[in-house]
């Protein structure tokens, strides 16, 4: 359903003109009705003060299902995770103004495992690895949004119909043949392809968990909002293959810095990922801190299999991540595998970073 404009229907004021600004701006026909919204920007260490008080002038409520980013904490666990009160208090308040807006308390960068959209569903999602995530292996529909534009297009049901909305714009535009680390591959096409969209071709079978990190690279480290794989996302037919080639190698060199801490779950780990943590860990004991990080959803549904990872200390947290968490701070080299965590933590969270396989980051953490 496309609308010509949007003047009509009875929304918040503030999200009526951010909705109609973007869509001057991009020169968008009309506003496309979606299925869903994500909103990103929900630690109180990402919009203070002022973002809280921007918030709770918003009026109305969300007409569409709407999914929410992690917070700044686990919100039973926080203080083992070192987060002060007033923080938490503070974190709160953001969680019942999204609430009372109608918004899903989901808290996970992963809501696609909570409820999956379908091919050619129009979403307005922020959060960058997730919008690669849904357009690319879902075959959804969605630009980048912002934390505020996703909110303002929940408040109206619509978003503007521009960018990847729009069949012919989500056409590849170079090809890439891909060997290696996939988060990494993704984290150096994102600096060397910041605004392509690229066709991978693979040169092994690849699971849904890499393309899931992949996901999460390119979009740190690129203005990239989609990719095609070969036998793997469901438009790679539909468009003619890009004649332009180049090669990445997902391979990193390895970091000089000692881990005070090895970190999982950017973004939130998977009931398949949660059990192959497990099977690596192999009953061993933990002798460096390991937090994974995973959506409360997920952890209910791996109840047996998180409660076997934490008899190994290590501890699974639900609602946060080490990026969004000020808690990360405490620590001086966190050890990671995903590359986003390597391009944001080191700018967010002032903190060196060294990058290993999950393999890799399993065996630092019991040895």
């Amino acid at each position: 359903m496309l609308l010509k404009d949007i003047d009509d229907l009875e929304i918040d004021e503030k999200c009526l003109k951010i909705l109609k600004a973007l869509a001057r701006i991009y020169k968008a026909e009309g506003f496309v009705k979606i299925s869903s919204a994500h909103v990103s920007g929900v630690s109180y260490d990402n919009i203070g003060e002022e973002g809280l008080e921007w918030l709770r002038s918003i009026k109305g409520k969300v007409r569409v299902y709407t999914t929410l980013n992690p917070a700044g904490l686990d919100c039973e666990r926080w203080r083992e995770m070192g987060i002060s009160e007033d923080f938490y208090r503070k974190q709160l308040e953001v969680l019942r103004v999204f609430e009372n807006l109608g918004v899903e308390i989901t808290l996970t960068c992963t809501p696609y495992y909570i409820r999956a959209p379908k091919l050619n569903e129009h979403l307005a999602w922020a959060e960058s690895s997730a919008v690669v995530y849904a357009n690319s292996l879902l075959g959804a529909r969605t630009n980048r949004e912002s934390g505020i534009s996703a909110l303002a297009s929940a408040i109206a049901g619509f978003t503007p119909y521009y960018g990847l909305h729009i069949k012919e714009n989500r056409a590849p535009t170079i090809l890439v043949k891909a060997k290696g680390d996939l988060s990494v591959v993704g984290y150096k096409a994102g600096l060397e392809l910041p605004s392509e969209i690229p066709f991978f071709v693979f040169e092994r079978k690849v699971r849904e968990t890499e393309l899931k990190l992949l996901s999460a690279s390119i979009a740190a480290t690129g203005n990239v909002a989609m990719f095609h794989a070969e036998n793997l996302t469901p438009e790679w037919r539909d468009f003619e293959r890009p004649r332009e080639k180049i090669e990445i190698e997902g391979k990193l060199e390895k970091s000089c810095c000692e881990a005070d801490l090895i970190a999982i779950g950017c973004p939130h780990c998977s009931k398949e990922e949660l059990g192959e943590i497990l099977k690596l860990l192999d009953g061993k004991r933990v002798k460096k801190e390991l937090w994974i990080f995973t959506s409360r959803k997920v952890a209910l549904e791996a109840k047996e299999v998180v409660e076997k990872i934490e008899r190994c200390g290590a501890r699974v947290f639900r609602d946060t991540c080490m990026v969004v968490s000020p808690a990360t701070e405490s620590f001086g080299c966190v050890m990671v595998n995903s590359g986003k965590a390597l391009e944001y933590l080191p700018k967010k969270r002032k903190v060196e970073v060294a990058f290993a396989s999950l393999e890799d980051c399993i065996r630092a953490a019991v040895s």
